[in-house]
């Protein structure tokens, strides 16, 4: 069965859907999906030289000792 085939068969389920618990569930779903598709739009790659100034800062804020180890940070999220 193609796409439209199924969204045509999806609408006319609700057309006649009467269940008003189920159609909420379907619009949390759908406002879920829409909000998911809208931060994925949002997100943008980063260009090389964004991920080699990345990378530096990351080696610097290591060899200076700016970071937590693994416990610390399940520490930490105990407290979450």
């Amino acid at each position: 069965m193609d796409l439209q085939t199924r969204k045509l068969n999806a609408i006319e389920y609700l057309a006649g859907l009467r269940d008003e618990k189920i159609f909420r569930k379907i619009e949390s779903t759908i406002t879920e999906v829409q909000k998911t598709q809208m931060v994925k739009r949002s997100l943008k790659p980063f260009t090389q030289e964004q991920l080699i100034d990345r990378a530096k800062r990351s080696t610097l804020d290591y060899q200076s000792g700016k970071y937590k180890t693994q416990e610390q940070l399940e520490k930490e999220s105990e407290n979450w």
